[in-house]
């Protein structure tokens, strides 16, 4: 029960260093990893060599995936591929069906595309059609909002879920797969509440309001979404081919899937599809990859130091504590999302909730009946949905949605923190199924 009670402080102190004195995610964890470790007394230089291997093994499987993503994510942004594939979206659904196009293009341009940036890009475009339909922007920015904030916390290459397959050693191309069946309901959840909530609340743009036209030469609709299909397609069929029925034989077909299939791979083939995006010097290729890789640097840390404090936590044999306390409850699936809603709703990073949740949850999958290759690619799935309840005062990502569409706080409270609720307990509620049937 000590460790226990450590464990708890710990956590503590990695919510309240991170939430209220807002030291760095990357920090709060390294010095909750060494003060757990010395609270289990492990002596230093095993402390030492623990998070040294945590961290080296954590970043040695998606360290290269992260920067090959953000790097895709950059082009995407510079080049005026996301608007592309929102005017095609739109072209296909119609005006009217605005707020369903803005949620699907949220969905889609999330996957390489970190959320918060992602509806920057598109809340001039989520404007113009507000002041074109005549739709009340809250609608809209909800419904964009939860498209992207779906696939952020569900779909690899988004470092968080990738992070958690790889703490609990899941296979990423099954996570994709499954991860898509559970993001659809949840971004429509959120797509739902903006429709009904929108019907309440009315937000008009300002009338000087004009589309940002900064970008002219757009590339095409192939072109842009090929770097975030492709990878995708890759990586899938590389989970096909290593089905136990081998539906691709075991012959050279296999291990050329397997091989173009490997996320780092995949993700390096969507980095030169990328390139494509670019019309300009040479010089500014340059340019928008180191961009890339300075986003990817602080995102790289925190995976890194969320794998560190897993390494110390199974050092110290706590998931065999608590996985003799829990084994007994029958809570299965439902506990990763019970402690990632908790982490999420009190720290606000969905990216620090997923990280550390996973690493608390990678010794317990086997008393939890989730050590099969199915039960970790859900359980990743289940610390995403806990990690997506709720956003609130204390995330970024609020600020971003009620700053950039107009919103005060009790509005955005209203509109996008209860939208999220229903996400989460949308998601739950299928992976909850799935598991029920699959596992």
């Amino acid at each position: 029960m000590q460790i226990l009670l450590f464990l708890f402080l710990v956590l503590v102190f990695i919510v309240v260093a991170t939430a209220k004195f807002k030291l760095h995610p990357f920090l709060s964890l390294v010095i909750a990893a060494v003060i757990m470790g010395f609270a289990a007394s492990l002596n230093g230089s095993t402390i030492v060599a623990k998070l040294a291997e945590g961290f080296g093994d954590t970043l040695g499987s998606i360290g290269i995936i992260i920067a090959f993503g953000t790097i895709i994510g950059v082009f995407l942004e510079k080049s005026g591929g996301t608007r592309v594939m929102a005017d095609a979206i739109l072209n296909a659904v119609g005006v009217k069906r605005s707020a369903l196009a803005m949620n699907m293009t949220g969905f889609i341009i999330s996957i390489p595309v970190f959320c918060d940036s992602g509806f920057v890009i598109l809340s001039a475009l989520n404007k113009a059609l507000s002041k074109k339909s005549g739709i009340s922007l809250v609608v809209l920015a909800i419904s964009l909002a939860a498209g992207l904030y779906a696939t952020h916390v569900f779909i690899p290459p988004t470092p968080g879920p990738l992070a958690a397959a790889a703490a609990l050693d899941a296979d990423i191309g099954l996570v994709i797969l499954l991860g898509l069946i559970v993001a659809v309901p949840a971004s429509l959840a959120g797509y739902l509440w903006a429709r009904y909530i929108g019907k309440k609340i009315h937000i008009s743009v300002d009338e000087d309001f004009k589309m940002n036209d900064e970008v002219k030469d757009l590339p095409g609709i192939r072109a842009s979404i090929a770097p975030i299909f492709v990878p995708i397609i890759l990586i899938a069929l590389k989970s096909i081919a290593d089905y136990p029925t081998h539906p691709f034989g075991e012959g050279i077909l296999q291990q050329a899937l397997n091989f173009v299939g490997n996320p780092i791979i995949a993700l390096f083939a969507g980095v030169l599809l990328a390139f494509n995006l670019m019309k300009g010097s040479k010089s500014l290729r340059f340019d928008w990859v180191s961009s890339g890789l300075k986003d990817a640097g602080v995102i790289i840390l925190i995976t890194g130091a969320g794998g560190a404090f897993g390494n110390i936590l199974r050092a110290c044999g706590i998931g065999d504590i608590i996985g003799t306390s829990l084994s007994t409850l029958q809570v299965g699936i439902i506990l990763p999302f019970i402690v990632a809603a908790i982490l999420k709703s009190a720290q606000g990073s969905s990216t620090v909730s997923i990280i550390t949740t996973a690493a608390m949850i990678a010794p317990l999958l086997e008393p939890l009946g989730l050590e099969s290759s199915m039960g970790k690619a859900l359980t990743v799935l289940a610390v995403g949905a806990g990690a997506m309840t709720v956003s609130h005062l204390n995330d970024s990502y609020f600020w971003v949605v009620s700053q950039f569409s107009g919103m005060n706080v009790q509005t955005a409270l209203k509109s996008h923190t209860v939208a999220t609720l229903f996400q989460g307990l949308t998601a739950i509620s299928v992976i909850a199924v799935m598991s029920f049937i699959l596992l």
